[in-house]
């Protein structure tokens, strides 16, 4: 049976002193080089965390650009409908303000035409083309005279 005893223990106790201060450097270069690791590992986590939040809030940003243009264009087209209804309105009041005051103007001119007639005399007649005549009867009233004028035009015909 033997026993392990390690090596350092059956030297001297300068050596061992050594080989001690060597463990102590080699586990405190140990525990940097774990620490350096560590502290890249969670700078790497933390940019990729910052890359993913710069994603999302641009993302949002965009979602939000969306919505705003999305409620103005809806927005917009409600106030076009606005304006449009009311230029419906103000065209039909207009139209029949128009339409009375037409009606009227009617009316007086009917008055006029015949305060005139009566007043002042008028022009009245017809006329009848045929192939190559023309009937041609006028009554001109001036107050109370009248005048009856009734007349057969021949036309002259190229052939």
């Amino acid at each position: 049976m033997s026993l392990s005893v390690p090596c350092f223990l059956l030297q001297g106790p300068k050596v061992r002193l050594m080989m001690m201060q060597e463990q102590k450097a080699a586990v405190f270069i140990q525990a940097w080089w774990r620490g350096t690791l560590v502290r890249r590992t969670l700078l790497h986590a933390a940019l990729r965390v910052w890359i993913i939040q710069r994603w999302w809030k641009q993302k949002l940003v965009k979602l939000q650009e969306k919505r705003r243009r999305t409620s103005l264009e809806f927005y917009a087209r409600q106030e076009w409908a606005a304006v449009k209804l009311q230029s419906w309105f103000r065209m039909w009041c207009i139209r029949l303000r128009y339409c009375r005051l037409l009606h009227a103007v009617r009316i007086i001119q009917v008055y006029w035409r015949w305060h005139s007639c009566h007043t002042r005399g008028f022009i009245q007649g017809h006329y009848d083309l045929k192939e190559n005549q023309l009937n041609l009867q006028l009554e001109i009233s001036l107050g109370s005279q009248a005048c009856r004028v009734q007349q057969c035009i021949a036309l002259p015909i190229k052939e």
